[in-house]
């Protein structure tokens, strides 16, 4: 008590001002960095605490990230969204507003036949709802047992009529997965083919199509069973967002933006200042190769 009686007074006659400093969530040198080295078009870079679980990185960025992304739905536009655990939390906490003629789109078939809320088909239906949108779904697996499957699929007009509405698309938010770490790895349907993919160089995922470290599909027969947005879609949609936490999936990450794959992305500063780290080493290694 007599301590806030004397603050109280040196207040009053002006000998102490108490004040709250700024506080800038996002980090702007690294954005900065971002955006000189790769060309991201609008990159995110959230603050975050030391020894944060990936679940508290995954809150925190989303909720963060959750403005400037909402920014981006504009009226009459069609978002493509992809399943993750990073973009369900975003589309928890995405700020509710109406967006006159916002449609949005699954990307990607369900893994399996248990649709959980990191699945395409729950996160694409909270983000419309959130937007008052409409949604279009993509009623297959993401993956089928050949090629045949996956053709007989596509032929279907209720089907062709939703991966052709993709092409439409004006902004797309993808998760980015590595072989060990995904909702395709979670629930064991890599297990199988994981070698073979390994073996074709693949270092990342998005959409349930795996991609090398230029950024280019994996030529593997696993490419013809996927029902999902084409790369050469992806490529031509104006802003394309990856969000995604953690410093292991550098790899993926700098793959994905060599390969056009991505335009923007949205993640925690550990994980930029591990992409800025690797990029640098990776582009060193080349010049010695070349020497």
């Amino acid at each position: 008590p007599k301590i806030s009686r004397l603050l109280n007074e040196a207040r009053e006659l002006g000998i102490v001002r108490i004040t709250v400093a700024d506080y800038n969530p996002r980090s702007p040198e690294l954005e900065q960095q971002l955006t000189e080295r790769f060309g991201l078009i609008n990159p995110v870079v959230i603050k975050t605490p030391p020894g944060a679980t990936d679940d508290d990185l995954r809150r925190v960025v989303a909720r963060l990230a959750a403005p400037v992304l909402a920014n981006l739905i504009k009226p009459l536009g069609v978002i493509a969204v992809s399943g993750g655990r990073m973009i369900r939390e975003v589309a928890q906490v995405l700020p509710e507003k109406r967006s006159p003629g916002i449609t949005v789109i699954q990307t990607m078939g369900s893994i399996d036949a248990t649709v959980g809320p990191v699945d395409a088909l729950e996160v694409g239906r909270v983000i419309a709802a959130r937007c008052a949108g409409s949604f279009i779904t993509l009623n297959t697996p993401a993956l089928v047992p050949d090629k045949n499957t996956r053709d007989a699929f596509t032929a279907l007009g209720q089907i062709r009529s939703v991966l052709q509405k993709m092409s439409e698309a004006t902004v797309a938010l993808v998760g980015i997965g590595t072989l060990s770490n995904s909702a395709f790895a979670a629930r064991g349907v890599i297990t199988p083919v994981a070698r073979s993919l390994e073996k074709a160089g693949a270092v990342g995922e998005i959409c349930g199509r795996f991609f090398d470290r230029h950024g280019q599909e994996c030529d593997t027969p696993w490419r013809d069973r996927v029902i999902s947005i084409q790369f050469e879609q992806l490529r031509r949609i104006p802003e394309v967002v990856g969000l995604v936490i953690g410093a292991d999936r550098v790899a993926a990450i700098a793959a994905a933006i060599r390969g056009g794959l991505i335009k923007s992305l949205v993640t925690d500063a550990a994980a930029a200042e591990a992409l800025l780290d690797f990029e640098k080493n990776s582009a060193a290694k080349t010049r010695t190769l070349k020497k």
